[in-house]
């Protein structure tokens, strides 16, 4: 058995927005890995688009890094619960993990959500107390909040006794005190290699390896990532491929690839502890098991959080179907909905009655909506439900999931957030004020309430209040209402293009979400009433042309500014008799059913249905 003590695996975990991926774009450029004169973007691992708008991390990634002849494997995954399955998979990979922590944030909902993951895999943590730079740091205070974080967790002894470093990614610096800083990162380097563990698999024994990721290029197809947990593997050998299942096919490795910096470097053979990149196995799937063909082991399965949230998608059948966009048939969503389950282990979709509808389950809502809008990019042209939790039996009892929300607001908002949060149902389990003039509020809320909730809270805050979730557990489903929108909906009387005029006489009955001179259609939603029923309004009326001349006429009329909605603010909206159209163009929201009468007809059958129940 060989030692391969030059090697380092660990995944580097995190909050949203604690800088995570700035860190590791400084450990790359003073590791030498990037030329002095190449153009390098800032945020480097952050490589797909939606994560360069959103500034989050969505797609787990690797890169690898020399250091004093050690090779060091970087992984960087989500810190969103949302991206759960990502985080799992990832632990599978290391040895031991780094744990950002803003040093004024302190810990965060989903700090907890994946450290507890890599607790749970006996994983060795290096704490990285980051942002020591800011004027309001708190470093001290927050390595307490770590250490009762890892108590909350039921960490070990060894996990407890963890070493901690202080830095500033976007400054580039780091030491092992806040006042002992260095202009560099040396000091995170050498942490890194005295207290990860290096891989002690053994290369001698048959080979075992498991699919963690998978990538696609058009000239090799489906590449797998994973790391050799066993043995040897080399390019050109056959190997036999045991699916999720146990079932055995033989396969040949046309290409092996290792890593350096963000690129992927060809090599002829790797070893036990070695993350790798396979190519040449056609219908390989995360999960799977590439194995000694004489002697093939299959590795436990991934076992991967389930959904708490569903949405059916549907085909566009609305008016303005195929205007937009390139991919509008039933077989096509089908087609994608199923590829997506090919490299996202946390979603399902299940077929149903109608071949147009499909039942689509994740994480929470960004998990969905970030497969929409990489749908929408794509030329697709869909409609979707309102999401809706998923209730499951734990102990015979309906059970719904609860979540762990925490709130920071301006002490003036408090009262305000509160009184909100008490009619979704939420219980209050800490306050901490310290005497910033902003407090931390933290609850326990059913995932429904917090559905449709982000508009107001930004909205009782003035846009000053943070609000994050995770996952925490599975409950008695809670009785009465929780959440939903309180006020009704105006909509389009009939199909054409919205008139100034039109808009300024319905101006007064609510808040309008379109702009003049936008198509509408019979039953599209224009607007949000002032009182709780909906009513329809025509927006497309034009003024009479006559020779009349009035006293007014040359006034001008200013009209009040619509609210546009994002696609996230659009889905929270949505009520159960409503979908939301989502085309490459456009964000639409309308009811089930178009036409007027026939939807008085429905509401009237379904008045009577609940009567007779």
């Amino acid at each position: 058995m060989q030692a391969r003590e030059n090697i380092r695996n660990i995944a580097i975990i995190a909050h949203v927005d604690h800088g995570k991926t700035t860190l590791v774009d400084q450990l790359l450029r003073q590791s030498g890995t990037f030329r002095d004169n190449e153009a390098v973007q800032e945020r480097a691992m952050d490589s797909n688009d939606l994560e360069r708008e959103r500034g989050i991390t969505i797609l787990a990634k690797n890169t690898a890094i020399q250091y004093k002849n050690n090779l060091i494997n970087i992984v960087d995954t989500p810190g969103h619960a949302d991206f759960g399955g990502e985080v799992e998979r990832i632990m599978k990979m290391v040895d031991g993990v780094l744990l950002v922590v803003d040093s004024f944030e302190g810990c965060m909902p989903q700090t907890k959500f994946v450290l507890r993951k890599a607790l749970q895999h006996g994983l060795t943590p290096v704490v990285v107390v980051n942002k020591v730079d800011r004027p309001a740091a708190r470093p001290a205070e927050v390595v307490d909040e770590v250490l009762e974080l890892f108590i909350e967790l039921e960490a070990n002894d060894e996990q407890l006794d963890f070493p901690v470093v202080y830095a500033s990614g976007l400054n580039g610096i780091a030491g092992r005190t806040p006042d002992t800083l260095e202009p560099t990162m040396e000091p995170l380097y050498e942490m890194i290699l005295e207290h990860i563990p290096y891989p002690k698999e053994d290369t001698e024994q048959p080979l075992q390896f498991l699919v963690t990721l998978l990538d696609f290029n058009d000239y090799m197809g489906r590449i797998a990532i994973g790391r050799v947990n066993r043995g040897r593997i080399s390019q050109g050998q056959v190997v036999a491929v045991l699916d999720r299942e146990g079932k055995a096919h033989q396969a040949r490795i046309e290409k092996l690839f290792g890593f350096q910096g963000l690129k992927r470097i060809e090599i002829e053979e790797a070893a036990a502890g070695d993350i790798v990149a396979i190519a040449g196995i056609k219908d390989i799937n995360i999960g799977e098991t590439i194995a000694d063909p004489v002697n093939p082991e299959a590795l436990p399965v991934l076992t991967i959080d389930e959904p708490t949230l569903q949405m059916t998608f549907l085909v566009n059948n609305s008016p303005f179907v195929g205007r937009e966009g390139k991919w509008v048939t039933s077989r096509k969503l089908r087609e994608r909905l199923f590829k997506e389950l090919e490299t996202d282990v946390s979603l399902r979709v299940e077929e149903t009655e109608t071949p147009d509808a499909f039942i689509v389950s994740g994480r929470g809502e960004l998990h969905l909506t970030i497969l929409i809008e990489n749908m929408r990019r794509e030329g697709f042209e869909i409609q979707v439900s309102k999401p809706e939790v998923i209730i499951k039996e734990v102990d015979g009892v309906k059970s719904e999931p609860i979540e762990r929300l925490m709130i920071d607001v301006p002490e003036e908002s408090m009262g305000a957030v509160m009184e909100s949060l008490g009619t979704r149902k939420a219980e209050m389990v800490n306050m901490i004020n310290n005497g910033s003039g902003q407090v931390r509020l933290e609850f326990l809320i059913p995932a429904r309430g917090l559905i449709g909730y982000r508009t107001n809270f930004l909205t009782l805050t003035r846009g000053y209040g943070v609000m994050n979730h995770a996952f925490d557990s599975y409950g008695p489903i809670v009785g009465g209402q929780v959440g939903g929108r309180h006020q009704g909906v105006l909509i389009a009387s009939e199909s054409g293009t919205s008139t100034a005029y039109g808009m300024l006489s319905v101006e007064d009955r609510g808040i309008l979400f379109l702009e003049s001179g936008t198509d509408v259609y019979e039953g599209m939603i224009v607007g949000e009433h002032t009182r709780d029923n909906d009513i329809v309004v025509n927006v497309c009326k034009e003024k009479a042309v006559n020779n009349i001349r009035t006293a007014n006429k040359e006034e001008t009329v200013k009209m009040k500014t619509p609210r546009l909605m994002s696609l996230e603010e659009a889905l929270e909206y949505l009520n159960e008799d409503e979908l939301c159209e989502i085309t490459p163009k456009g964000i639409r929201l309308r009811k089930k059913v178009l036409n007027k009468s026939e939807r008085e007809r429905y509401e009237k059958q379904r008045r009577t249905v609940e009567a007779g129940v």
